[in-house]
């Protein structure tokens, strides 16, 4: 038998409610098959099962709020039946996608710690409103049906949504800050050569497969991370745990407010066609609120990007567990003097925001200078 958990989505998760389940009892899963939707305080998020089985029971209900951890599912393996982990499998809500049972009469959705208070209260739920997601009967429902009170009113998901994202990154911040001794590094950089390799490209490309230079700037440092792997990893159980692959955790802003940093992954090994069609993809996916858990939860490094809205510089603060942060900010014409002679060249100013118990300063500006290096020989990262 395989437990299912709800994985973590990121240090600033604690918590998600279940939306839907892609699977029913009986269902054959797959690693990397999507089997559920789950609500966390940034976005609706596909998750993902990395183990193989077929359901024998669903444990948690649409509309269940549920800290990280918690068993959502048990999966049988070869050989092994229903009666084994549960005795009588549980029939699949009408509504979950992939039943094979006959579905029984839809019924509410009610979380378990609701229920269990209700019998205590003796509270009748077919007389409780519910003002949960999706109108589930929440605990506090049972409370003030309890105590002859009015239903608490139901928040407004999208104000409220806005709201719960700025405590996320408040809390995950505030634990960087407070837990991981920061240092700074910033190197200006020349971009002349690396936008006019661009130019030239998309001057034969077609207009859906041109080039942005944020792409040429990810992969640079998905590339000078491989001389530099102490900033590609994660800080856990007192130590540092290198990471196996380069997933950039991209910044990227939402419309509504607040930010999310899903992963580019293997960013180093694609080239910068299929890297462009990925992180167009991302970013839309991002603003429509479809990712997956995978994209959530395996950078191994974030990159912002400020764009041309944004200012000369940029000083980020690491998202923990990771060690690292890089930050280009807005591409500006500034003197640079060189040979002698003094020009008004297009640069960027990158920045590197590390944990100091990793690395140091001097390794942190050797990577900048391999990123500047590696930008000034655009054509070579296009592998």
């Amino acid at each position: 038998m395989i437990e299912f958990k709800l994985p973590s989505l990121g240090a600033d998760m604690d918590e998600g409610t279940l939306l839907e389940w892609k699977v029913g009892v009986g269902d054959t899963v797959k690693k990397g098959q999507v089997v559920a939707v789950v609500d966390t305080s940034k976005a609706a998020v596909d998750v993902e099962c990395w183990q193989e089985g077929s359901v024998g029971e669903l444990l948690a209900e649409v509309g269940q709020k549920m800290p990280v951890g918690t068993v959502m599912a048990k999966l049988l393996e070869p050989g092994e039946t229903a009666e084994t982990i549960v005795g009588t499998p549980r029939v699949l809500p009408a509504g979950r996608a992939g039943a094979t049972a006959a579905a029984p009469p839809p019924r509410r959705m009610i979380s378990p710690a609701a229920r269990k208070h209700a019998q205590e209260k003796g509270v009748d739920l077919d007389k409780v409103t519910g003002s949960g997601p999706h109108g589930a009967v929440t605990l506090e429902d049972v409370e003030h049906a309890a105590a002859g009170l009015a239903p608490p009113a139901a928040v407004l998901p999208a104000a409220d949504k806005a709201g719960e994202m700025r405590r996320a990154i408040a809390a995950a911040m505030a634990r960087s800050k407070r837990e991981i001794p920061h240092y700074y590094v910033a190197e200006d950089i020349p971009l002349v050569k690396a936008l006019a390799w661009l130019q030239a490209g998309n001057a034969k490309r077609p207009m859906a497969e041109r080039l942005l230079p944020a792409v040429l700037l990810f992969k640079a440092v998905a590339v000078a991370l491989k001389r530099y792997p102490e900033l590609n990893g994660y800080w856990r159980d007192g130590g540092f745990v290198p990471a196996e692959r380069i997933n950039l955790g991209v910044a990227i802003s939402l419309r509504q407010g607040g930010l999310i940093a899903p992963a580019l992954l293997n960013a180093d090994a694609k080239p910068l066609t299929q890297l462009m069609q990925e992180l167009t993809d991302l970013v839309r996916r991002t603003r429509a609120g479809s990712l997956r858990s995978s994209e959530m939860s395996e950078a191994t490094i974030t990159v912002t990007n400020l764009g041309d809205q944004g200012s000369q510089a940029v000083f980020g603060v690491i998202y923990p567990p990771q060690v690292a942060l890089v930050g280009f900010g807005r591409v500006t014409e500034r003197p640079w003097a060189e040979n002698g002679e003094l020009k008004a060249l297009p640069m960027v100013t990158a920045s590197l925001s590390a944990d100091h118990r990793v690395s140091d300063g001097h390794r942190g500006a050797l990577f900048l200078r391999e990123l500047a290096d590696l930008l000034q020989r655009p054509e070579d990262l296009d592998r």
